[in-house]
């Protein structure tokens, strides 16, 4: 592929679509709302010969052509069409055919992204419009002959010179497994034998200086990072954030450069780097922001479609019918009906829904439904159990108070959380900066240094106690510090709470019960949908043993489960000791004496 221009002779307005060009007409503005595209793409297909793709996605964020003085330019497209087309297959029944792209894949991703163009003053030309590229698509629609075709375009056709490509991986063994295929391609095609040369681990264009390669660690996306391009495949195996960031932040002294995320759906963890990159699109797709150069579609059935119908499938899978086949999803579906995990990883995989492999025990679902609304003036002079995890003196620390309300049977829960201040980085890894967001809106304490500060988190249990009548505060003899010795000085009632299955299996599944039970209009265990406590709650793991007692099971949750933690120790409390009057938790078949 001989390296070329994207800059016209001179400096001038791109050639736009024209409605003369096209032979048949394009269709009503009904059909272009329901397959979500613009008349500028419709055209551009219509006017190609290529078929308009029936699978539209379900998120879209708005057409690049709004962003103010933003032209079309066909020219633009058809180039990135054509250098695709030098490309050839290397698996499977197409092997060694020209790599044609699929019409959704031009509709959606090639034309919007590379056709979209506005005059730029600093680089004295048209650029594009796009520099962040987004695409969430199943397994077996071509995700990775997308990234591949564009990586290469970017290297060798693009018209930048030097241009640095980058893909990132997590691994070693990933990075072959992004790296492989795509110096396959460049290989397998004719039209770039002596134009790029590739090596083991780099695929060089010598005509532009410009070259591709993978990473799979931040020190070499630092190196020397001028980037015109890079590819993110599989997001949601990167647990921190700080690869992609690196990449975006490299890319800054190029006129239009161009960074793609091309994934599959993940496992509906929060605050993650997928999360928060499918959470941002989303709200650009609803209108919530607005930034024209960020461009995303995600290709998935609704969450609540029937999993094993062919409507369902189509609806998920753009490339439906050639890859993934009928037979292939048919087979798999087959193979869901009869397994929780299999079904769960059936819609996450082929049908793009976010849904975990595991039963959780306390569904996150069912958690959001009890979120309601914690009023804590109100809770002032009211009964309340607390619950106090110290499990690690340098990471978590959690302090649950829980208030019953003996006319209701409902209870509201208030957190406290504490982290010494030279933990916040750590924590803000694992949380792709949520830790940060959560001191700057008070859900998240950061003490100073880098243990908990104990004064700090004593004196807001003394402020606490003034404020509320507190009838005991339940902590873990395994973790006894000088903290629990100094509070029972001061006569605060502190409690031993074991927390082995004959203690947390009643109070895990009291609580399960209690929020299974709940409704957004009618919460149960209201919490006020405390972020980090969410976060806990959805690293939950728990372990069971031969007689079905179950626990929390640190060793196997996601992250930390501190808030869960203490929010089971103050429940334990609530059982053992519950209100004076008399109460559900009265019964004397489920009280248990600590």
């Amino acid at each position: 592929m001989a390296r070329t221009t994207t800059r016209s002779r001179r400096p001038g307005k791109p050639r736009a679509a024209q409605r003369s060009d096209i032979g048949p007409e394009l269709p009503d503005q009904e059909t272009l709302d329901r397959l979500k595209l613009s008349p500028e793409v419709a055209w551009y297909l219509t006017s190609r010969g290529i078929p308009l793709p029936d699978c539209p996605p379900l998120f879209q964020t708005p057409s690049p052509g709004e962003a103010p003085g933003a032209v079309f330019d066909p020219d633009r497209v058809d180039k990135v069409v054509n250098a695709f087309s030098k490309l050839r297959h290397t698996k499977g029944q197409w092997a060694g055919q020209p790599l044609k792209p699929d019409p959704w894949q031009v509709a959606y991703v090639i034309a919007p992204v590379f056709g979209w163009v506005h005059w730029d003053e600093d680089a004295d030309d048209y650029v594009r419009v796009v520099s962040e590229l987004y695409v969430d698509v199943p397994r077996k629609n071509g995700k990775s002959t997308l990234c591949g075709g564009i990586a290469i375009y970017m290297t060798c056709a693009d018209g930048e010179p030097g241009a640095e490509v980058l893909a990132a991986a997590t691994t070693k063994d990933q990075a072959r497994f992004v790296f492989d295929p795509i110096k396959r391609l460049a290989d397998s095609a004719p039209a770039l034998k002596g134009h790029v040369k590739p090596l083991k681990d780099r695929i060089v264009h010598h005509r532009s200086g410009s070259y591709f390669q993978v990473i799979s660690n931040v020190a070499d996306a630092q190196h020397g990072a001028n980037l015109h391009c890079y590819v993110c495949d599989e997001l949601h195996i990167h647990k921190t954030p700080d690869m992609l960031e690196t990449l975006e932040s490299g890319t800054g002294s190029r006129r239009q450069p161009l960074g793609v995320v091309i994934t599959t759906a993940d496992t509906g963890k929060r605050e993650t780097p997928y999360d928060n990159k499918r959470r941002r699109i989303e709200q650009l797709a609803r209108g919530v922001l607005h930034d024209p150069s960020v461009y995303g579609v995600i290709f998935a059935a609704p969450n609540d479609a029937d999993p094993h119908v062919e409507a369902t499938w189509r609806a998920a899978n753009p490339g439906f019918g050639v890859s993934p086949t009928r037979a292939y999803l048919a087979k798999a579906s087959r193979k869901a009906e009869s397994s929780p995990a299999d079904l769960a990883a059936f819609k996450r995989l082929h049908l793009g829904i976010r849904t975990r492999a595991d039963v959780k025990f306390l569904p996150i679902a069912a958690w959001d439904s009890n979120a309601g609304m914690v009023d804590e003036t109100a809770l002032h002079g009211r009964q309340t159990w607390g619950g106090l995890d110290l499990a690690a003196t340098s990471d978590l620390l959690a302090l649950c108070w829980l208030f019953p309300d003996d006319e209701t049977g409902q209870l509201d829960a208030l957190w406290r959380f504490w982290t010494p201040e030279d933990n916040l980085e750590a924590l803000d890894k694992r949380t792709a900066k949520a830790a940060s967001r959560w001191v700057k809106e008070g859900w998240l304490t950061a003490t100073p240094g880098n243990v908990a500060d104990y004064d700090w988190i004593k004196e807001t249990i003394r402020k606490d106690r003034d404020l509320f009548r507190v009838r005991s505060i339940g902590y873990d003899p395994w973790n006894a510090s000088q903290l629990t010795n100094d509070l029972t000085s001061e006569r605060a009632p502190m409690v031993k709470v074991r927390q082995g299955f004959q203690t947390m299996s009643p109070v895990l599944k009291e609580t399960q019960r209690l929020i299974l039970q709940g409704t957004p209009e009618t919460p149960v265990l209201r919490h006020g949908g405390h972020p980090v406590v969410r976060w806990c709650v959805d690293n939950l793991a728990v372990v069971m043993d031969p007689a079905g007692n179950v626990k929390p099971d640190k060793k196997n949750s996601g992250d930390k489960i501190d808030g869960v933690s203490a929010l089971l120790t103050a429940m334990s409390e609530v059982i053992a000791r519950p209100p004076r009057r008399k109460s559900r938790y009265a019964d004397e078949d489920e009280i248990m004496v600590v």
